[in-house]
C-alpha cells in the first residue's frame, strides 16, 4: 500500500516538473505572437500617417506655387499696362506738334478703356474660346466661365489672371498702331477703326497663335495641355 502511494506521488512530481517548462514555453510563444501582431498594426498606422503628411506637403507646395505664379503674373500685367499709359501716351505725345499732344495721349488712354470693355464682352472669347483653327467661339462672352479655377492655358494660375494678362497685350497693340496715323485721323474714326481691328484682326490672330486648336499653335489638341492633376477636366472635354 505504501509502495503504491509512493509511486503515485513520484509520478505526480515528475509530471509537475515536466509540465512547468511546457507552460513557460507556451506563455513565451503567446507573448511573442502578441508582440509580432502589435508592431504590424503600429507600422500600418505610421504608413498612413506618413501618406497623409506627404499629401499635405504636396498640397502646400502646389498652393505656394500657385500663389507665387499668380502674384508674378499680376505684377507683369501691371507693368505691361504702364507701358501703354503713361509710357506710350507720353512717347507718342512727344512726337507730334504741341496742339496735338493731348489728342495723341487721349488715344492711348482711350484704348485702355475701349479695349477692356470689348475684351470682356466678346474679343476674349474669340481669341481664347474653343472654336475652329482660325477663331474662337462665343462660349466665353461677357467672361462666362472665366473664374478662379486653373485652365489649360495656365494650369498654375486662375483663369481670370490669365485673362487680365492677355488683356494688357490686347490694349497695347492697337495703342501702338495709333502712332501710324498720328495727326491724320479724327478721334471718332480712330475708335471705330480700332474696334473693328480688334474684332476682325487681333482676335483671329491671337486664337491662331495662342488659342487651343489654333492654326499656328504648337499644341496639337486641348487634351495635350490640360493639367493631369484634374482628371475630371480631361474626361469632360
Amino acid at each position: 500500500m505504501r509502495t503504491t502511494l509512493w509511486k503515485i506521488l513520484l509520478l505526480v512530481c515528475v509530471g509537475a516538473v515536466a509540465g512547468g517548462p511546457l507552460v513557460g514555453v507556451s506563455r513565451a510563444q503567446a507573448a511573442v505572437g502578441a508582440g509580432s501582431v502589435a508592431p504590424a498594426s503600429g507600422d500600418s498606422d505610421r504608413i498612413v500617417a506618413l501618406e497623409k503628411q506627404v499629401a499635405a506637403q504636396t498640397a502646400a507646395i502646389a498652393q505656394a506655387q500657385t500663389a507665387g505664379d499668380n502674384a508674378w503674373m499680376l505684377t507683369s500685367a501691371a507693368l505691361v499696362l504702364l507701358m501703354t499709359g503713361p509710357g506710350l501716351a507720353l512717347f507718342y505725345g512727344g512726337l507730334v506738334r504741341k496742339k496735338n499732344v493731348l489728342s495723341m495721349m487721349m488715344q492711348s488712354f482711350a484704348m485702355m478703356a475701349v479695349i477692356t470693355v470689348l475684351w470682356a464682352v466678346v474679343t476674349y472669347s474669340l481669341a481664347f474660346g474653343s472654336g475652329n483653327a482660325f477663331i474662337g467661339g462665343l462660349h466665353n462672352m461677357f467672361l462666362r466661365g472665366v473664374g478662379l479655377e486653373p485652365s489649360a492655358y495656365a494650369p498654375t494660375i486662375p483663369l481670370q489672371t490669365f485673362m487680365v494678362y492677355q488683356l494688357m497685350f490686347a490694349i497695347i497693340t492697337p495703342a501702338l498702331i495709333t502712332g501710324a496715323f498720328a495727326e491724320r485721323m479724327k478721334f471718332s474714326a480712330m475708335l471705330v477703326f480700332m474696334v473693328l481691328w480688334a474684332i476682325m484682326v487681333y482676335s483671329p490672330m491671337a486664337h491662331m497663335v495662342w488659342g487651343v486648336g489654333g492654326l499656328l499653335n504648337a499644341a496639337p489638341s486641348h487634351e495635350a495641355i490640360v493639367p493631369r492633376s484634374n482628371p475630371e477636366t480631361t474626361d469632360t472635354q
